[in-house]
């Protein structure tokens, strides 16, 4: 066989193509510099992999010392899976109701936190929400199950990314997730089903304070004045645990740490097949680092399957939350029925095409924006482009977007929220109080009364925006202000 030795130009031309490969692929500015520090983190941790394209940064880039990545990015291998290029809180994120009524009063908020609280207490009761056939019909499933199980009309799944459903069937289907699932795992996935609960996860009440874009503001069916539902949400016991079954993991809590000690020895070690099979795991999934699974082998296929199910059940998850939410304003707010307007994870990993080419994106704390011509025909994201949430905090405004027209330099991803970019904002000076002295009440998850807490300007979670909408990658709707907070 003969072997073509490449020229000095050629070799030249392919390390100038790696280099390009390598270095991140930075969206800031001037008042919202990306972390020097965290940049040379991405960019060591990534350096070597079979980048498809170059490692994304988008505004809120910071890096949590907990996680193995920086928060805020997208990276697109070509033919291995990296599980830790994204958190093991697998289809965590965020979704968007609209409400047919104006501002309610303090006494009806009131109600409606109580009610919340009552059905999604804190710390949570542990009983079981799920049968464990029902647990593996969330997974097999997504937001269609969910949808039918909880009395959610079908046609909202168009407003859930990928319609709340990954196919199982390129992985190997449900059969082999039912044989090779831990059994712990469908028992534990039967608890906690749809709570939100406190820290960064919360249920804010905002009304819509400008309409930026009212053309695609009304296909959306948000509207000046109207009261909106905001909230945070993981995606479940499941994706937790799916989430650190594939992969050595900073973020151990004391519960997971119990569970992984049986579920993952008995999971990957006890059913290799082979001595070779069994040293390939314990190299994958159980030394630090981030080893590549090639995605054509057995064991990227089991790693694609049970990221898919974990997904599906993420997807069902918030369903249901957004279920009881929307009873519940219904009965304390009145009006007409509440609408999803978007539900949309931060922590994805999805086979893609990126530049004709098809890989495999892994986001960790930033959320996909398709344009209309990459969403399901007739659906109303394939006319406004794929609707993106930028949360602000409970002290500042929020925004409802859709994807831009260049969100393809972006690996078609936005940044999940701003919170980083306003504590920056306010430590530095660039931004104080609310000229307008307005306020949020705040709710705990306890009998204490509501606190209220005074607003910031909105030139944090503004700067984001305006580097997202600069370069094209998202278009802003409309802006929500926030009343009130549970979290």
């Amino acid at each position: 066989m003969d072997i073509r030795v490449l020229s000095a130009e050629e070799m030249s031309h392919r390390r100038s193509l790696e280099s390009e490969l390598d270095t991140p692929r930075v969206f800031d500015s001037r008042d919202l510099p990306a972390d020097p520090e965290a940049l040379g983190e991405l960019r060591s941790a990534t350096l070597g992999f079979d980048l498809l394209a170059p490692p994304v940064v988008l505004p809120d880039f910071h890096h949590k010392s907990n996680m193995e990545m920086p928060s805020s990015i997208a990276v697109a291998t070509v033919g291995t899976i990296r599980p830790t290029l994204t958190s093991s809180s697998l289809n965590c994120g965020m979704a968007l109701i609209s409400l047919d009524c104006e501002r309610p009063t303090d006494a009806a908020i009131g109600e409606f936190f109580r009610a919340v609280r009552e059905r999604y207490p804190y710390p949570t009761r542990g009983g079981r929400e799920l049968t464990r056939s029902e647990a593996v019909g969330t997974a097999v499933g997504g937001a269609q199950f969910a949808a039918a199980r909880f009395g959610v009309d079908a046609a909202e799944l168009e407003r859930v990314e990928e319609s709340g459903l990954v196919d199982l069937e390129p992985y190997g289907g449900k059969e082999r997730l039912i044989r090779e699932m831990p059994a712990l795992a469908w028992h534990l996935s039967r608890l906690r089903f749809g709570t939100i609960g406190p820290t960064n996860h919360f249920v804010e009440l905002q009304q819509v304070e400008e309409i930026i874009d009212e053309e695609r503001a009304a296909a959306l069916g948000v509207r000046l004045g109207q009261t909106m539902i905001q909230y945070h949400a993981g995606g479940g016991v499941m994706t937790g645990i799916v989430g650190h079954l594939f992969g050595r993991r900073e973020d151990y809590a004391r519960s997971m740490r119990a569970v992984m000690a049986v579920s993952k020895p008995l999971y990957h070690l006890r059913t290799a097949r082979s001595k070779d099979q069994l040293q390939e795991r314990l190299r994958l999934y159980f030394s630090k680092g981030c080893p590549p699974v090639e995605l054509a082998s057995d064991e990227g296929q089991r790693l694609m399957l049970a990221n898919a199910a974990a997904m599906n059940y993420g997807f069902a998850f918030r369903l249901s939350t957004y279920a009881a939410l929307q009873r519940l304003a219904t009965r304390v707010f009145g009006g007409g029925q509440a609408r999803l307007v978007v539900d949309s994870p931060h922590n994805s990993v999805y086979e893609e095409e990126v530049d004709g080419q098809l890989g495999v994106v892994h986001r960790h704390n930033s959320c996909r924006a398709y344009p209309g011509d990459r969403m399901p025909v007739g659906t109303t994201f394939a006319r406004t482009g794929q609707a993106v949430l930028l949360p602000g905090t409970h002290r500042t405004s929020s925004y409802l977007a859709v994807a831009g027209k260049d969100s393809a330099t972006s690996l078609h991803s936005a940044c999940h929220g701003a919170g980083t970019v306003i504590d920056h904002f306010e430590r530095s000076g660039l931004s104080t109080s609310d000229p307008q002295a307005r306020s949020t009440m705040r709710f705990r998850y306890d009998d204490r009364a509501p606190t209220t807490v005074p607003h910031l300007d909105d030139k944090g979670v503004a700067a984001a925006l305006q580097i997202m909408s600069g370069f094209g990658l998202v278009r802003p709707v409309a802006r929500m202000r926030p009343m009130a907070v549970l979290h």
